[in-house]
Formats: structure tokens, C-alpha cells, sequence
């Protein structure tokens, strides 16, 4: 079967109208999704199945819960959002109340064995981004198994933080850059476009929106794209993040440079761009940022990893 980020597949979310349809998707292993209605003291996730009321113990509810190797803030968070699992069984309580056992971790499991363990460096999926944090960005790539995104590796253009870049709960792509025994890695700046394919999006004699990224003695760094930037002459009293309307002076593929003039300052803004992506293929194997002629190279080797 294919796997999902949990919330992105809608065909998994069901509301049941008879015990014997739940029985059904128990005997065929049936991955349904539904909204974590609350977690109790226990932390077992309870979620509504429609005739019944469903529950995930807390053992059940994430891998290396269990084994203690993720803490029940993972479980915690989940409420009030969707959650991937199967029907193992079922139970009555002393008001003789019918109740749904799930799993969510089998269905981990299964997405970590046929899916997960599978991809290699290069290989390029959808993503959903769970959280974010100074360092990076946490994506769900498949029934809620997360991992990372380092923050340098959201952009050539550098950020201070994710959140200039993604926000929580966007789909994306992303493409695997490194595995460990314990983690994996993934990056997204090689999605986003050469130099050369984001500089053809504009001309010198344009004036055009950016966003302050760095302010420096020498100039300011105005990021055009989230793979693309140029230097401005210096101007005072702008700050980081801050949206100016520059006019572009050059654009020298030979230096990787493009110059520019700034205009107009506005407000900063805090709402991320929209990402375009530059690579529709399922795998890379080099992705070649620099122009041809010019010197200074950037380039990942998905066959090469360190």
C-alpha cells in the first residue's frame, strides 16, 4: 500500500455506522484515519469511529514508545489532529459500553518496513511538516514518522529560523540526503531550483519584491527566491526579515551575482512564499547549484553523502 503523511490522504478517514464494518476492517487490516478527540491520564489517544468510540493505548500509540525511546509529548500533541491506525480488537466495560482497540504503531511498522527503509539518498517524496524549531524543520514522511530537515538545508538562501521558510502542516517535497542507522535526513534546497533556473526569473531593469536576509557592512543581502539572493548597496534602518522593493543593477551568471538597488522598504513579513519546485523526478543523483562558468561550485552528491 502507499503510505501518507498522516492528515494528507482524506480516503483514510471513515465514519462507521455498524460494529460489523469495523470487524470487517479488522480482519483486512484496514488503515483508517481519524481526530484524536482527547488523551487521557494515561495517555491513551481516544478518537470517535462514528458507531463507536475508539482507543489507542498509550504502548500502541507511536514507535519506541515502548521501548522509551520517545516521550509521550508524541502523543500528547496529537490532539485535535489526525491520526493513522488498525482495529486489533475490541472490549466492553462494566456498563457493558463497546469500544474500539487501535494501533497506530503497527501501521509504523509497516509503513517503516515496506516504505521507509526502503529509500535511499536522492529519492525524492511528500512530506508534511509537523513542527519547527530553531535548528529545522520536523516533516512526517509517512504515518507520522517524523524526521529532520536541518535549517541549512531549507534553502541556499539563509534563514534564521524555519518559519521565514515553511509553516506547520504544509505539504511539501523533500529528498532524502542522508541515512544513519538511527535517523534519516532529508534536505529541500535541491528541489528549488539551480541559480541559473531562478536568475531567469529576472531582468536586469526590473524592480522587483525581496526580503532582507542579512544586513552586512559591505551591503545587504536581499533574497529574491529561497535559492536565490543578491547584494544591495548598504541603507540604514532596515531590519531582517523586512520586504523591499529592489531594482536589479545586473545579473552576472559568470560570478553568481546579482546586483540591486533598493527602492522602498515595507513591513516585514510572516508568512513564508509560496515554494516552486524545479525537479519533478521521483530521484537525483547530482544537483549542480553554480552555473557552469563560474568558479566557486556547489553541489551535492546524493551517491557521495559524508
Amino acid at each position: 500500500m502507499n503510505f501518507y503523511p498522516e492528515g494528507k490522504n482524506p480516503t483514510l478517514a471513515k465514519s462507521f455506522e455498524s460494529i460489523e464494518e469495523l470487524k470487517e476492517c479488522m480482519v483486512q487490516k484496514t488503515v483508517i484515519e481519524s481526530k484524536v478527540l482527547l488523551c487521557d491520564r494515561e495517555h491513551n489517544l481516544h478518537v470517535d469511529l462514528g458507531v463507536v468510540r475508539g482507543v489507542i493505548p498509550r504502548n500502541e500509540g507511536a514507535l519506541g514508545i515502548e521501548e522509551g525511546e520517545v516521550r509521550d509529548i508524541a502523543l500528547i500533541s496529537k490532539v485535535n489532529k489526525s491520526v493513522c491506525f488498525i482495529i486489533i480488537g475490541f472490549q466492553r466495560d462494566a456498563f457493558s459500553n463497546v469500544s474500539a482497540i487501535l494501533s497506530r504503531r503497527a501501521v509504523q511498522l509497516q509503513c517503516k518496513k515496506e516504505y521507509i527503509d526502503n529509500l535511499k539518498p536522492g529519492d525524492i517524496i511528500d512530506a508534511a511538516v509537523t513542527h519547527l524549531e530553531k535548528f529545522g524543520a520536523f516533516i512526517d514522511i509517512g504515518a507520522g514518522i517524523n524526521a529532520l530537515i536541518p535549517i541549512d538545508m531549507l534553502s541556499v538562501s539563509r534563514i534564521s529560523h524555519p518559519n521565514q521558510r515553511l509553516f506547520e502542516g504544509q505539504s511539501i517535497k523533500t529528498v532524502l540526503r542522508k541515512r544513519e542507522p538511527t535517523k534519516l535526513t532529508f534536505s529541500l534546497k535541491e528541489l528549488l531550483g539551480t541559480w541559473e533556473e531562478n536568475a531567469a526569473f529576472f531582468t536586469a531593469g526590473e524592480t522587483v519584491t525581496g526580503t532582507v536576509r542579512s544586513i552586512e557592512e559591505y551591503g545587504i543581502f536581499v533574497e529574491l527566491m529561497p535559492n536565490l539572493a543578491g547584494l544591495a548597496e548598504p541603507q540604514e534602518n532596515l531590519v531582517i526579515g523586512q520586504q523591499v522593493a529592489v531594482y536589479i543593477k545586473s545579473v552576472i551568471p559568470s560570478k553568481m551575482k546579482i546586483k540591486l538597488v533598493i527602492v522602498e522598504a515595507f513591513e516585514a513579513c510572516s508568512i513564508p512564499q509560496e515554494l516552486t519546485y524545479f525537479c519533478s523526478d521521483s530521484h537525483i543523483d547530482i544537483w549542480r547549484y553554480t552555473p557552469e562558468l563560474c568558479p566557486k561550485e556547489i553541489i551535492t552528491d546524493f551517491n557521495d553523502v559524508d
